[in-house]
């Protein structure tokens, strides 16, 4: 059982507006989720912006805009993701494409954001990953996959979330920031839209039968970025609001380390550049 929440009425939420790449050309998705949140929280202060995660230009371009607008962050959340099943594509900086989104994205932003969410502290980072990382193997050796089967390479790069979550709280002991990652359970997003026909078939009957609903699979994320019985607990892994155990792999010190340099190098990550 969990708790329904709901974003904090009277605070700046501000919520990227995500978009895809397809023959060269950015496809936007309708801002139309703003609008619920005014709606259903009765909170004007909803800011849409720009961000394409697979893009390391657009990540920095939003990131730019962040710190030359905002002077207080005190959440933030890294709930985008990407999932193909077949066909496996490559992003304009080389990068394979779920991994850049899910992954390579998130790492960069946490950078360029570290120094507001320091001043801002105590702010907290979430990180959304997916019990389905217990299916993958974290292959360091092979961390850009450009030949890989997209299908399985979401659960990778899942992996590589709870990861950079344990590394990033090790990383940010004592500072006011605290980081913590969860699990949202199965949910009926449009995450599953990728899922060709008839494999999607069977799939939507499993989604209307037993996922959660994008409110109830919000939850825990929710609860972590707002709630106060999570105040300065962080490097815990989350799901239904409760701490989960995580595999020894998952929490394996050296094997953060070694995805946090080798991630610093795929992103681009720059002298001048915050470094954590």
């Amino acid at each position: 059982m969990f708790r329904w929440l709901h974003p904090q009425q009277g605070s700046r939420l501000y919520q990227p507006l995500h978009c895809r790449r397809k023959q060269g050309h950015n496809i936007m998705r309708q801002p139309g989720m703003a609008n619920e949140i005014v709606q259903s929280t009765g909170n004007q202060e909803v800011v849409v912006m720009k961000l394409d995660l697979s893009s390391l230009k657009s990540v920095r371009d939003f990131a730019d805009d962040i710190n030359n607008t905002v002077t207080k962050l005190d959440v933030l959340v890294h709930n985008a993701g990407t999932a193909h099943m077949f066909g496996s594509k490559t992003t304009e900086d080389g990068l394979e494409m779920t991994m850049a989104t899910n992954h390579f994205g998130p790492f960069l932003l946490t950078h360029l954001l570290i120094g507001l969410l320091k001043r801002s502290a105590p702010s907290r980072i979430v990180i959304v990953g997916s019990e389905l990382y217990r299916l993958a193997y974290l292959n360091l050796n092979n961390l850009n996959p450009v030949d890989g089967f997209p299908a399985y390479l979401y659960y990778v790069s899942k992996y590589a979330n709870i990861v950079f979550a344990q590394e990033l709280a090790r990383r940010l002991e004592g500072s006011g920031v605290t980081v913590n990652c969860l699990h949202p359970g199965m949910i009926d997003s449009g995450i599953w839209r990728n899922v060709p026909f008839p494999l999607n078939l069977p799939l939507k009957i499993l989604i209307k039968g037993f996922f959660k609903s994008p409110a109830e699979g919000a939850q825990t994320t929710i609860y972590l970025s707002v709630s106060e019985d999570v105040e300065g607990i962080s490097g815990k892994y989350f799901i239904d609001c409760k701490e989960y155990f995580l595999s020894h792999g998952a929490k394996d010190p050296a094997t953060a380390k070694k995805l946090w340099e080798l991630s610093e190098t795929f992103v681009g990550l720059k002298l001048n550049d915050p470094h954590i």
